[in-house]
């Protein structure tokens, strides 16, 4: 037992010796905080506050609930599968593009979404998923791999994969002016452009509805934009196949190009001057725009368009989704034409 001497010297001088409970390592962090703390009654952003200044605590208050709203927002509207607790949300950059679960990847099978090889888990339960996503693979000469749970999941990135997973290849994009050109020989010609959808399930949708619609191609910006994975392979359901689609690094000079070639530009807004039951241009050579899921159209983007088309709502609803959006007018333009 130390003496009293000892005792009173480490009190005298803390710094040496042994350190006791929090005084050692993390002392600092117990200190005070220089300066007076405000009352409640005195800060503004307080409820209680009793100041002149209400207009200054309101605005606080709206502030912190936007920030809020908007981070609320971002998480709900940010694409991709689940990933698993404690697990990291990436996949190795020089892993294979995989579509995972049971579910997605019997319905790309079915859909017809080209495939280079199906993984399987060793010891996975069979179910009849399985055994239809193992037959349709060997009936399609896709290569059958069985590995390692700990292997998928290392390929994964840790998304909850079920066992299984679907490797398809990098999408094969078409040359805008290839894209261009060739709807530009058609009768009434009809491209989509998609401004910073983010979404790949969106676009799969989108690319979806062009091809029930009759449109001859669709184009997407290289960066901040959704391109065709094998979500968006398999949301399209194999319209991926049959609509041509383009990469451009700049979708203002392409949409100028478009123009260049006699096509009328059209951008859908909310707030758009004229309504899609008016826009009396779709019988002629036509780019739809479709703007991104939660700002819209850009300001360069939607300064280029010749048009900004509103679709005329009866209710309070504020927007439509990106891809409902671009269906109903997909669909108008088809009446029209018709």
């Amino acid at each position: 037992m130390p003496g009293n001497s000892q005792r009173r010297n480490r009190r005298a001088n803390p710094k040496k010796g042994p350190t006791i409970g929090s005084g050692g390592k993390n002392r600092d962090a117990l200190a005070g905080k220089k300066g007076r703390t405000l009352p409640a009654d005195e800060r503004p952003w307080h409820k209680a506050y009793s100041g002149e200044d209400v207009p200054k605590r309101t605005a606080w208050k709206q502030e912190k609930e936007r920030r809020a709203a908007a981070s609320s927002q971002e998480r709900s509207a940010a694409p991709g599968p689940r990933v698993a607790p404690g697990r990291k949300s990436a996949p190795p950059k020089d892993a294979p593009e995989l579509l995972v679960g049971r579910n997605p990847v019997v319905e790309a099978l079915r859909a017809h979404i080209p495939a280079t090889a199906l993984y399987l888990a060793r010891g996975i339960e069979t179910d009849e998923r399985i055994r239809e996503a193992v037959q349709t693979a060997a009936n399609r000469g896709i290569a059958l791999l069985e590995i390692s749970r700990a292997e998928l999941d290392r390929m994964t990135g840790g998304v909850l994969h079920q066992g299984i997973g679907l490797q398809v290849p990098p999408y094969a994009y078409e040359p805008f002016f290839d894209v261009l050109a060739a709807a530009a020989e058609q009768a009434a010609p009809l491209l989509v452009a998609l401004d910073g959808v983010t979404d790949p399930r969106n676009l799969g949708a989108v690319v979806r509805s062009a091809a029930a619609f009759g449109a001859h191609g669709l184009f997407v910006p290289e960066r901040r934009a959704a391109g065709m994975t094998a979500t968006a392979w398999r949301t399209s359901a194999g319209a991926a196949a049959r609509v041509p689609i383009a990469q451009v690094t700049n979708l203002t000079r392409a949409l100028k190009a478009c123009q260049d070639e006699g096509f009328t530009v059209v951008g859908l807004d909310a707030d758009g001057e004229v309504p899609l039951y008016d826009l009396e241009v779709a019988v002629g050579p036509l780019v739809i725009v479709v703007g991104s899921e939660g700002r819209g159209l850009s300001r360069l983007v939607g300064q280029t368009c010749d048009l900004r088309v509103g679709i005329p709502m009866a209710s309070d609803v504020e927007s439509l989704n990106a891809s409902v959006a671009a269906a109903v007018a997909l669909a108008e333009v088809a009446r029209r034409r018709s």
